[in-house]
């Protein structure tokens, strides 16, 4: 099992998770029912794919589980001997500077004026409140509260929901060491997301971006790691059983709106992709999972930054002024920018200050590596 975080199958499913992620939100930016795309595909087969962005953000739950889990086995041999300074620094190197720079950004397009990056008219607390939860991993809980306070700032929901598990997760380990302790943490966390879904219906603030409602994606991530270590698993490697699991879960994501389907629905998607993950190969080269993978090496960065490549668009080109195969020309010229935004981000600060950081607060070489 290959986890090395630039595995070509992860890196895929990365691609794929954040491709939905931004058509999720330019289609709500820009409707797409008046365009080319919509007469050629049918215009319930765009809305489909579009009102289903979440599942995305699922997926790269379980994907940030796996990852995590397999690379502490790897430098400790068993999350018991976790060291929990150095499980801390790694996770600060690799998510603080591109964070940073993001609020800085943000920041300055708001006080320079452009109002799509200030707080909405009327909300209830500030910009710089927005900050403080966006830098101390509480996001979520100010949208559960308010609503989706600030355009660009709102995706940092899922950050804080990962944040705060991964405070969590090694401290589980090392209080209770017991396997069968474990187990029933594991499958506590693995039950609450769904029910605590069923407990909030309607409530999309709470079903989706609650810590309660999206650690058992996590969780399943983290349990496909250890279940990794005990493979491989053929019958998941074949490539029919692959196709079946992806019909599945493209079935289950173009059949219902997830404002029906998320109490199981978000479930059952976490552990379609954690089956995927525990097959392991490596996806064929084509073009297009080139393009994939790409995205995926960069999906972090994109993520945070692609809503203010999507809000600059909106500010210069209004929705309601832009009809539509204008639309579809936004749509191309928005992915590659954010795709390139990405990159550049990365190339230039986040991966030199990651790699600074490691050198710096953990000596040992195998770690900072």
């Amino acid at each position: 099992m290959h986890t090395d975080p630039r595995n070509g199958q992860i890196d895929m499913l990365r691609g794929v998770s954040i491709l939905l992620v931004l058509f999720h939100h330019f289609s709500i930016a820009y409707p797409l029912k008046d365009t080319a795309l919509a007469a050629a595909l049918g215009w319930p087969a765009v809305h489909a794919i579009a009102r289903n962005g979440n599942y995305g953000v699922t997926m790269f739950f379980v994907i940030s589980g796996f990852l995590i889990t397999s690379n502490a086995l790897e430098r400790w041999g068993r999350l018991e001997r976790i060291r929990l300074p150095d499980f801390y620094a790694l996770r600060a190197a690799r998510i603080l500077p591109t964070l940073l720079l993001m609020l800085l950004m943000v920041d300055a397009l708001a006080l320079a004026g452009v109002r799509i990056f200030d707080n909405r008219v009327g909300a209830p607390v500030s910009l710089w409140t927005a900050n403080l939860a966006g830098a101390t991993f509480w996001m979520n809980v100010l949208i559960t509260r308010h609503g989706w306070i600030n355009y660009p700032l709102g995706v940092l929901w899922s950050l804080s929901v990962e944040v705060v598990f991964y405070l969590l997760f090694p401290l589980a380990f090392l209080w209770l060491r017991r396997p069968s302790h474990l187990l029933a943490l594991a499958v506590l966390a693995a039950c609450a997301g769904p029910l605590y879904r069923y407990a909030t219906p309607g409530e999309q603030s709470a079903y989706l971006y609650a810590y309660p409602a999206c650690f058992d994606a996590i969780v399943i991530g983290c349990c496909a790691a250890l279940l990794a270590r005990r493979g491989p698993y053929p019958t998941l490697q074949r490539r029919s059983a692959r196709a079946g699991i992806v019909a599945l879960m493209v079935l289950l994501y173009l059949a219902w709106p997830i404002a029906q389907s998320n109490v199981l629905g978000l479930s059952a998607m976490a552990l379609a992709t954690a089956l995927l993950l525990l097959g392991g190969t490596h996806p064929p080269t084509s073009k297009i999972i080139l393009v994939l993978t790409a995205f995926g090496r960069r999906s972090y960065e994109i993520y945070l930054f692609h809503l203010l490549v999507l809000g600059l668009m909106r500010t210069a080109m209004p929705p309601a002024l832009t009809a539509g195969d204008e639309k579809t020309g936004l749509l191309i010229a928005y992915l590659m920018l954010s795709g390139a935004v990405g990159a550049c981000v990365a190339r230039l600060w986040s991966d030199p200050l990651n790699q600074v950081l490691r050198r710096r607060v953990i000596r040992d070489p195998a770690f900072a590596r």
